[in-house]
């Protein structure tokens, strides 16, 4: 059950990049183009998901525990360090180059967006690397 609610989840979301348009490269790098042809409707699509995950919390925080699961998966760290920064960082530089994100990278590779077979694989080996980087404490603590 919890996996069909997880690929629940990936396909409404999935057809959420697909209907307001962020499954299109050109969309997400024309919203960070101010100086260009500048688009704002990335803008309404996270205002609203903004606003669906505030709802969505507060409804959720009054539960014991989740529906699925004995109970809540929060993070242990909150601290603003150097792997997070980096890491927001890399992420960034990489949206901002190829104008996409891992969600939309996968939809866009079920739609045969083009750039996507340069994007996807470079994605998957950031991905290999960093959790190459995250097992060898000597390694990462070098980059912090």
């Amino acid at each position: 059950m919890r996996n069909f609610m997880s690929l629940s989840a990936g396909m409404v979301f999935g057809i959420g990049l697909i209907v307001s348009g962020m499954a299109d490269p050109a969309k997400v790098l024309n919203f960070l183009d101010i100086l260009g042809p500048w688009d704002p409707s990335l803008a309404f699509v996270m205002g609203g998901a903004s606003v669906t995950a505030f709802i969505g919390y507060h409804l959720i925080w009054r539960r014991e525990r989740p529906v699925m699961g004995s109970e809540f998966d929060l993070p242990d760290n909150a601290a603003i360090d150097a792997p997070l920064l980096t890491g927001a960082a890399i992420f960034g530089i990489g949206w901002g180059l190829g104008g996409f994100c891992p969600g939309p990278a996968w939809t866009s590779l079920l739609l045969g967006s083009s750039g996507i077979l340069v994007f996807l694989p470079a994605m998957l080996v950031g991905i290999v690397l960093a959790g190459f980087v995250k097992t060898f404490p000597s390694i990462a603590s070098k980059g912090a």
